[in-house]
């Protein structure tokens, strides 16, 4: 008979999760056992979410033992499946909790990406409230954040929180674990409207065209109309030489990132705050970024309690042309929006320049001048760009144009 299959989280200090046994048996059906504090009240819904999603996988004999610390819906199936797939590999069918409205809207390649927060695959607490801290992407993360004896677990999961958590409009990315092994991720995200997805420790085109076109195939298969686009993370001397070619690999990336703690590793050396061990590979990544024209994405800053240095090293990164930067804690959102809002000397030279380009427009001239100085279409992008993201920090006004050029 199949062994005994564990999954999920338990003990005192756990909270908005579970721990599920399923022992399957030859004969006398299905029996659980749960302990709950919240039995008395969710107690009857427990058992019924566990007894329909053994007779969805196909399961109709097993001892069940549940311990629940106020897991959701999404998290208890997840929990489920995952105990389930451990003691009956064979076992192919899914336990999806429906999708939910919110988790059917979409995104667009130039969408800001000034913030994206780290969230680890197999911890849903941190999921649920993530998208109230108003980051600009949230990623389920499958890699480095994971064990990895808790990765195939951790898919369910994150599936699931696709599905189900209302993210409050922030991109939904998921970075899947370093390729090859990666590519056995895809097929329990892309069906599950992610918008991104971060590909780690690439080192080579191949690496994103592989992705590109499993993702591709799954959508195909799947019979689903909405793109996935990628943002590949270099974290090598390698990965950092190729980053143009890891570009400008697929019409699907949308941004390019570093992580700086496997790439100074790689090069025998420490990070430090100064990051001058690292200029020439984030200048590389800004270069190769643009050359593909895809956004170019900063690293994490890794002290959390640092926000004097997470402001000195947001400044710096958009000295350098980065457009955002990771974080790993809620607290790091608003120093970095702060940090990429653009300044008054750059908005009202951005101002000047959209004038300039409507005039153009209105005229039907093919060139864009601002005094006697001609504006490459470039700078004008990068103005529109610029007044855009002010209106949406709430530095300019909406109206704006309607004074002249003057704030309302």
């Amino acid at each position: 008979m199949s062994q005994k299959g564990q999954a999920g989280r338990r003990g005192d200090r756990v909270r908005s999760d579970c721990w599920i046994s399923v022992e399957p048996r030859d004969s006398g059906g299905v029996s659980i056992e749960l302990k709950s504090r919240v039995e008395a009240m969710y107690g009857a819904a427990i058992r019924e979410t566990v007894g329909n999603g053994l007779a969805a996988l196909g399961v109709e004999h097993a001892a069940v033992q549940v311990e629940d610390t106020g897991a959701l819906p999404f998290v208890l199936m997840a929990r489920l499946e995952a105990a389930v797939k451990r003691a009956l590999p064979e076992t192919e069918a899914e336990f999806l909790p429906d999708m939910a409205a919110w988790s059917t809207y979409g995104t667009t390649r130039d969408r800001f990406r000034r913030s994206r927060l780290y969230l680890p695959g197999d911890q849903a607490k941190l999921m649920i409230n993530a998208g109230l801290h108003g980051p600009d992407g949230v990623i389920l993360d499958l890699e480095d954040s994971v064990a990895a004896a808790e990765k195939d677990a951790a898919r369910f999961v994150v599936r699931n929180a696709l599905r189900q958590v209302d993210f409050q409009g922030a991109e939904r990315m998921v970075r899947i674990n370093q390729i090859p092994a990666g590519l056995d991720d895809l097929p329990y995200v892309v069906p599950h409207n992610p918008h991104v997805i971060l590909i780690p420790k690439c080192e080579t085109p191949e690496h994103v065209t592989a992705v590109d076109e499993r993702a591709k195939s799954i959508l195909g298969e799947k019979g689903i109309d909405a793109p996935v686009y990628l943002m590949p993370i270099v974290e090598s001397a390698l990965g950092c030489w190729r980053a143009y070619e890891i570009a400008a690999a697929a019409e699907s990336v949308v941004a390019l990132t570093i992580g700086l703690e496997d790439y100074t590793a790689d090069i025998g050396t420490q990070r430090t705050n100064e990051g001058r061990e690292s200029f020439w590979a984030r200048s590389q990544v800004v270069n190769a970024a643009r050359a593909a024209g895809v956004q170019p994405i900063d690293t994490v800053f890794s002290d959390v309690t640092d926000m004097e240095g997470l402001t000195a090293s947001v400044l710096e990164a958009k000295a350098l042309g980065f457009d955002g930067k990771g974080c790993i804690h809620p607290r790091q959102i608003d120093v970095i929006h702060r940090g990429f809002t653009p300044g008054e000397a750059e908005v009202e030279k951005a101002k000047r320049i959209v004038l300039a380009f409507d005039e153009a427009e209105k005229k039907g001239l093919g060139v864009v001048s601002l005094g006697s100085k001609m504006i490459d279409p470039p700078v004008v992008k990068r103005a529109l760009r610029t007044v855009d993201l002010a209106v949406r920090s709430g530095v300019l006004s909406e109206g704006w144009k309607e004074g002249g050029g003057e704030d309302a």
